[in-house]
Formats: structure tokens, sequence, C-alpha cells
């Protein structure tokens, strides 16, 4: 039998050509976007004036189960893709199970993260349209970075409404996003009437990934020529993020590799949901039996305690509705060291194969995921996101549950980032200062006071 080795590299010529678009295999497709004031399915017109044409057209599509990614992108593609699946030896050693652990590797990259896979996608497509510059949010800084990135290759100005207690916590994101020519902004802020309104309710807040949406959405509205982007939730951006699926998938077909259990941290589901695309799809059809867990903070519990519901993607209630898991868009979570899965709800292809038993949704507390983060450092060398931690720590638990009873599975997470930016977090969790923050179920019945007194039925 071969042996394994540490890190399993794919050759250029053996990177996906095609995304991979889940919604093609579903058995039952999420509900659409609902127009909050007609309460009817969103047209590509209806979106438009939000996102580029290019994506709207991804983001509608239901029947193509592969969509071509354009030379264009697959030229930037080749400056850090295909991205390592490696065993995790040590730590198997070190956890002394008999469990096969592997992780898809996407820090390799100047933002850190698997962000990258879909900035260079939507910001070649807003090229190409003729837009000259683009508005975001950013929770934790990885996207924003991302995007900064794929900008100043592309030539395109962009502003990015950072999470203030992100922005606070990660000053040297938004050094790095300057440096690539992004304008940064803490939110909420008093330049837009969203931010201003969020202030006169909350001067003290934190703020959210809501808040930031609410913003720069309001900018791109407002401004010639330019529109808005995001990281996460919506359709188009899971199908950019399937190619770490399908080169996960390739190298385990190299070396037949088969997982038992595929592990993604979920906070708008961008990472799972391209994680998981192509395994999922094989499940579907009934060729193979894999658990896929998705992992959420406890802090901000959206599908392990929130409710499938429409709602607003943004706290300003300005987006279409979305049914999807959700703690209400008035949810205000706790400052915690994982903000990129602070999001209040979740991708509605992830909500919808969840509620409807293809996977499973754990939530871990804060001190938890670090305990396993440090470890993890310690063993494999790579000092991981608080975001990619989440997935690491119930992929430990699951080693170890093969421990105790003797089973040999093989287990696979994806590594989604490098926490070189999280150094704050992880000086707060060697000072014994970390704390955890579960969310009382008043705290979410006022979350879920937020949510839109309305239902359709398509």
């Amino acid at each position: 039998m071969t042996k394994i080795p540490y890190k399993i590299y794919l050759s250029e010529d053996e990177m996906p050509r095609n995304w991979y678009n889940l919604k093609a295999v579903m058995k039952e497709l999420p509900t659409p976007f609902i127009h909050p004031g007609t309460l009817q399915p969103c047209t590509a017109d209806d979106l438009r004036p939000v996102f580029c044409c290019d994506l709207v057209d991804q983001e509608l599509n239901t029947t193509d189960k592969y969509i071509e990614i354009p030379e264009g992108i697959r030229d930037f593609y080749k400056m850090f893709r295909p991205s390592p699946l490696v065993r995790a030896y040590c730590l198997e050693k070190m956890l002394d199970t008999p469990a096969e652990i592997y992780y898809k590797f996407e820090g390799n990259n100047t933002s850190g993260s698997h962000k990258l896979n879909s900035a260079a996608a939507q910001v070649y497509y807003a090229k190409q349209q003729g837009l000259t510059s683009l508005t975001t949010e950013t929770g934790a800084g990885q996207w924003g970075t991302a995007l900064s990135m794929a900008c100043a290759y592309y030539d395109m100005a962009l502003t990015v409404y950072m999470v203030k207690i992100s922005s606070q916590q990660k000053p040297y994101r938004k050094a790095v996003m300057e440096t690539y020519g992004a304008q940064v902004v803490p939110s909420p802020s008093s330049t837009t009437e969203a931010g201003k309104k969020i202030l006169a309710d909350n001067a003290e807040t934190g703020g959210s990934l809501g808040c930031a949406i609410s913003e720069a959405l309001e900018v791109a509205a407002k401004s010639d020529n330019c529109r808005y982007v995001l990281g996460s939730v919506l359709d188009h951006v899971l199908l950019h993020q399937s190619v770490i699926g399908q080169e996960t998938k390739t190298a385990c077909e190299k070396y037949n590799i088969n997982p038992d259990i595929i592990i993604g941290c979920a906070g708008g589901g961008s990472n799972l949901g391209g994680l998981i695309a192509p395994f999922m799809g094989d499940n579907i059809d009934g060729k193979n039996n894999i658990k896929f867990i998705a992992v959420e903070p406890a802090s901000c519990p959206s599908m392990t305690r929130g409710k499938y519901a429409l709602d607003f993607g943004d706290t300003g209630q300005t987006t279409p509705l979305i049914r999807m898991y959700t703690l209400g868009s008035g949810f205000m979570p706790a400052p915690n060291h994982a903000g990129g899965l602070r999001y209040h709800g979740m991708s509605p292809i992830v909500s919808k194969l969840y509620h409807d038993g293809y996977m499973e949704a754990r939530s871990v507390e804060q001190t938890k995921v670090f305990d396993a983060a440090t470890t993890f450092a310690r063993c494999e060398g790579i000092l991981p996101a608080p975001e990619s931690a989440h997935a690491l720590r119930v992929a430990m638990d699951e080693a170890l549950k093969c421990k105790e009873t003797g089973e040999k599975k093989t287990i696979l997470f994806g590594l989604t980032g490098t926490g070189y930016f999280d150094l704050g977090a992880y000086m707060s969790y060697n000072e014994g200062s970390i704390t955890d923050y579960i969310p009382t179920d008043e705290d979410l019945e006022k979350g879920f006071a937020s949510l839109p007194d309305v239902d359709v039925d398509l």
C-alpha cells in the first residue's frame, strides 16, 4: 500500500476548470430570495442594481452542475492554488487515536484564508462589466483582505466596512487592506444613514456583520458605477468556493482516501459549502454515506439554536428576505474572537441541507476552541485562525471518540486560514482572560423579535 504523504499537492493541470453547483443536484431547492415589498421571488432585474450581472446569473442558476471558471480567474488562482490536503500525522500521534485525520489547508496566501477564491471571481466579473468601484463588509478581516488583494490585481477601487470590534482587535488586518489600496471604515460608522441609526440606538456597540452589510449596501446604492460584493452566505459565493471541495476530492481519489466524516466551521457557510460540495452531491446521489458536521460558536448559534425562517440579511433590513437558519437580523453577538463567525444567519444552501437532515450542526465554546488551536499549533506547526479552530475542535473530539471505541474512521476538516492576525486573541487565551459567552434564551428572543412577520408558500 502506498504511504500517504504529509502533504498531497495537485499539479496546476489538475486544478478545477469548472465550479460545482450544488443546487443542480439537490432534491429540493432552497426558497428563492423574496422581495420584501411584493413577497414574490426576486428576479434578476431586482438583483442587478446591487450585484454584478454575471454573479446574479450564477446566483439564480439551479440547473447547470458545472459552471466554467474563466481563464482570467484561473490565472489568478494559480498564484495560490492548488492548496494542499494534509495528513495530520502529528496530531494523530498526539491524540493516540486510530483515526486518520486530514485537513484541507487554505491559508497559503497573504489573505490567510479561503476567501480569495471568491474575491478573485467577484472582482473579475465587476471588471468585465466595466464597474469602477466596489463596497463590502468584513468581520474577522479575512474577506476584506482577500478582496483588497483581488481589487489591487484587477485595478478596482474598494471600500470595506469592518465590524468595529474586529477593527479594534485586528489593526494589522486594516493595515494590510490599506496596503492593497482599500479604504477601511469601522462599522457602524457615522458615514451612512444605516450606521447613524444603529449608533443612535446603541452608541457603544461593537458592531456586527449585519451592521456592516447595511452600510456597504447603502454606499453601493448611492454610488455611480459601483456594486456590492460579499464573502459568504449567498449561493454564488459557495459556488466559487467549490474549488476547495473539488481539489480535496481529487486528492483523496489519488490515494484512495474515503472520508467517513467531513467537518467545517460555519459562520455564513461559504467554506463549509465549498468543502462539502462534490462530496454532498455524491451523498445526495447515494454514492457515499459521509457524515457532515457544521461547527459554529456557542456565542452565535444560528443553526443549533436559531429558527428556520425568512429574514433580512442585514441589520438595517434592506436586503431581500432569505429563508435560512437565523437568530434574527437584530441579534447582536458577543464580541468573541471568531469575528468571521458572528453572522446572525446562514447560507440558504447550508440551511436547507441541514433542515433536510443531510448534515449535523454543533456549537462550541471559545475556550475549547483555543484549547484545540493551541494543541494543533504545537504539534502540526500551523497557527490556525479561531474560525478554523471550531472545525478542528470537533475533528479532535471525533478522533478521541475513535480512541475510545477503537474505530479507525477517516476524518477530514477544513483549515480555512491562519491565525497570525489573531494574536490578540491568543494573548488573551494564554493570559487566561478569555471568556465564554453563551446567550440566554432571553437574549435570543430579542433577536427573534426582529424577524419579519411574513411567510410565503412556494
